[in-house]
């Protein structure tokens, strides 16, 4: 159970919620919605006990399970299969099962018999904490979340951000905590994945607090849903489901549009009358208390809500550049023993448009880090053509340097743009005031989205390389950033699970990975984009 009480949020300066009491009991499935930048993921972290509030306490009782929007492991050498069990404590017996075991068949005497209490003990704990039951199960979420044994073999290190992902949320999953808080899990979820996620959370019985903009998922899962209004500063409880919520909200918007209507024609009335009593001195009285009881029926209802804002985006014009800009030929990668793929090759051409598919892990991200220069090949070499600017947006935004301001992301990335034009930028992006001057490492993972796509707008790139554009944005959000890719009229490289963001795209060719095999793009291919 949560309980929040008389809580206030804010993100520098700007207020993101005032004086705020709810509480998440057992068998509650909250839906945490509202626009980007309305506090969501600051109030999972202040809910997860990762943040605190500016006013106001948190409350909790029983285990807590927390997924934020980019979650770091400590340890990257640590197996991916040891990073999950250790949610229950179940790696730690396993090392000394293992340990025991090894000095068992190399010790004799006493040292062999202080091996086999040790292994006794051990043995125990692993009964106590589900015994290898409980590792099945483990295996069980993981695979079920595209994670197959080949990969918890693995450390974290050689695993994608995706993959990575991936291993913290079944790991989540796997600890049988009491309260689960979910910031975006769908990313990076292939389609089958999602389907089976939607009937592990429907079934949880614990407590449940969700940010996601997957509409599936939210009809499929909650019960009840907290709705974020940025421009009110409260959280708006509806104690019904997500299609309910929907209908609720509409009827509760055309009645607010009703009664100020009927309040203000009142008003008016009043206030015209008001107007004309006033000339004369002997009723000059009662003309001030009709202007009171107009500004009281105004006060006494709830105005139209405004609506949320929405980050305007068009992608630059692209520079002048040659017939091909970007090519590469005979690109491989591995990391250790794990070959991503081989002998790979591309020619991006002026204004071409090419997606990139493949399985979770088959090296989609890999390939447009190659692509990008942030990470080298171990074979082959990825050559620019003349008049290159490459603009790239990578979906864990390790573009932005989170130590720096906003304001200071953008110098970095157009340093010639005066600074009045900059703000002018990040306004559109809906960033103004103080926000500029927050540090990037700061901001949700809508509002990283939001600043590194903004980066891209002042690049004036001819080729850019998009890794799942549209992760962590609000549906208008989405809808601004699918508008500005159908438009771009220089080249783009995309990977994406987004079956709207390949329509916007109307991509020409397709890369298939791990083989790399290019062909030409056809509809036969679209029922690949979901599952990979």
């Amino acid at each position: 159970m949560i309980i929040a009480k008389d809580i206030e949020l804010r993100a520098g300066a700007r207020l993101l919620i005032d004086n705020v009491t709810f509480r998440i009991n057992p068998g509650d499935r909250v839906g945490l919605v509202g626009r980007n930048g309305a506090g969501k993921t600051t109030l999972t972290k202040v809910l997860a006990g990762e943040g605190l509030p500016a006013a106001g306490e948190v409350t909790r009782s029983g285990t807590l399970g927390y997924l934020p929007q980019d979650p770091r492991s400590g340890d990257l050498e640590v197996l991916a299969r040891d990073r999950i069990l250790a949610a229950r404590g179940l790696d730690e017996v396993f090392r000394q099962l293992r340990a025991a075991e090894e000095a068992m068949s190399t010790q004799t005497g006493a040292a062999r018999d202080k091996a086999v209490r040790k292994y006794g003990r051990a043995e125990d704990r692993l009964h106590v904490l589900g015994g290898y039951a409980a590792e099945s199960e483990a295996a069980a979420i993981s695979s079920s979340l595209g994670l197959p044994d080949r990969v918890l073999g693995q450390p974290l290190s050689t695993l994608s951000g995706g993959q990575r992902r991936r291993v913290e949320l079944a790991r989540i999953l796997f600890s049988n905590a009491d309260t689960l808080l979910l910031d975006e899990p769908t990313n990076h979820l292939d389609a089958d994945s999602i389907v089976w996620l939607r009937d592990f959370l429907k079934n949880h019985q614990g407590g449940l607090a969700i940010i996601s903009h997957d509409v599936g998922l939210l009809e499929a899962v909650v019960n009840r849903v907290f709705h974020l209004d940025a421009n009110r500063s409260v959280i708006d409880v509806y104690n019904v489901g997500w299609k309910k919520y929907l209908d609720t909200r509409e009827t509760d918007e055309k009645r607010r549009k009703r009664e100020y209507a009927n309040a203000a024609r009142q008003a008016g009335a009043l206030q015209s009358q008001a107007d004309k009593m006033r000339a004369k001195a002997t009723k000059a009285k009662a003309a001030q208390q009709m202007l009171k009881r107009a500004d009281r029926l105004l006060a006494g209802v709830e105005g139209e809500r405004q609506s949320d804002r929405v980050a305007k985006l068009r992608f630059p014009e692209p520079a002048p550049c040659g017939k091909t800009p970007l090519t590469a030929e005979g690109l491989s990668k591995s990391y250790g023993s794990l070959e991503i793929f081989t002998d790979v090759g591309l020619a991006i051409d002026r204004g071409s448009r090419v997606v990139v598919l493949g399985l979770n892990g088959a090296g989609k991200t890999t390939l447009l880090r190659l692509l990008g220069g942030v990470e080298k090949p171990d074979t082959g070499s990825v050559v620019p053509g003349h008049g290159l600017r490459l603009g790239y947006y990578a979906q864990e935004h390790e573009t932005l340097d989170h130590d720096r301001s906003v304001l200071d992301n953008m110098k970095s990335a157009a340093p010639d743009l005066p600074e009045v034009e900059a703000r002018k930028v990040l306004g559109s992006f809906l960033f103004v005031g103080d926000d500029v001057d927050k540090p990037a490492g700061v901001l949700s993972g809508g509002e990283k989205t939001r600043l590194a796509l903004a980066t891209l707008v002042v690049s004036r790139a001819n080729v850019l390389l998009l890794d799942e554009p549209t992760n962590n944005l609000d549906p208008a959000s989405r809808e601004e950033i699918l508008g500005a890719i159908n438009t771009f009229a220089g080249a783009i490289v995309m990977v994406t699970h987004d079956e709207g963001a390949v329509t916007a795209l109307q991509p020409e060719r397709v890369i298939l990975l791990p083989d790399g095999v290019e062909d030409i793009w056809s509809d036969e291919f679209a029922d690949l984009v979901a599952l990979a």
